[in-house]
């Protein structure tokens, strides 16, 4: 077992056992499995519709859990409610930085907002310190997010993620709505986050390539299952079991990354 599995295995900052989600008799998620180490970043992969998404919703409380078990940070959640202290360890990071974004408010005012519902001061120190560490600066306080690029957008989504000092970031698809080039910006930034600040991810995307650059190991999902768990090396090896995934490959081919 590669050593990033033994520590999800050992200290799990995520759990989720045997979830299943029902939509209308329609079983978005039906006895799905992850565990995710402290400091560890696990990627969701499949097609369009396999549950990556609906995973991530679960974990947040944002959909409904028919059945399993949710552990996270050593503390078992319960239905769908989730309360401050979940919110300020655990962040969600959307795949569309401008459906996010409140439109009439400032980017002071969206930085502000969790701050004041987490109850936690010293707020202009903290702005400040987050709009620096996204690579915006001091500059973009006051400008709306119509008035920002794709990228600049998803900067200061991370950075009201952030700013509660959370321990766990949820990213759906956080560079898939970005040009290439502001993508790898963007991606390195998360990596160099994570690093920093010893942070854990679950990331859900479509590009193999994203996930080989950013993710220790992963899950590959199909019709709201998990058919196959793979370390990074696996897959860029080839080392795999179902002929799922493999196609998933040809319809990724030239995925591979040396460098973004």
């Amino acid at each position: 077992m590669s050593t990033a599995a033994l520590a999800a295995a050992a200290e799990p900052a995520i759990s989720a056992e045997g979830i299943r989600v029902v939509y209308d008799g329609f079983r978005a998620l039906d006895d799905v499995t992850i565990a995710v180490g402290r400091g560890e970043s696990y990627g969701l992969v499949g097609e369009s519709g396999s549950g990556k998404s609906t995973l991530l919703r679960a974990i947040a409380g944002l959909a409904p859990v028919a059945d399993g078990r949710i552990v996270v940070n050593g503390r078992t959640l319960e239905g769908e409610r989730r309360d401050k202290s979940f919110y300020r360890a655990v962040q969600m990071v959307f795949q569309d930085p401008y459906g996010s974004l409140h439109p009439r408010q400032t980017i002071d005012r969206l930085l502000q907002e969790p701050l004041a519902i987490h109850g936690i001061g010293d707020a202009e120190t903290r702005i400040r310190r987050a709009l620096d560490e996204v690579g915006l600066g001091s500059a973009f306080r006051f400008r709306y997010s119509h008035q920002l690029s794709g990228g600049q957008r998803q900067r200061v989504a991370i950075a009201r993620a952030l700013i509660v000092e959370p321990s766990i970031l949820l990213l759906d698809e956080p560079t898939s709505a970005l040009d290439a080039s502001v993508q790898a910006e963007v991606l390195n930034l998360l990596e160099a986050l994570r690093r920093d600040r010893g942070l854990t991810f679950i990331m859900v995307s479509h590009d193999l390539g994203v996930v080989t650059h950013m993710c220790d190991r992963l899950a590959v999902m199909r019709q709201g299952r998990v058919v196959e768990y793979l370390t990074t090396p696996d897959l860029v090896e080839g080392r795999l079991k179902e002929d799922y995934t493999r196609r998933l490959m040809v319809a990724s081919k030239g995925f591979v990354r040396e460098t973004l």
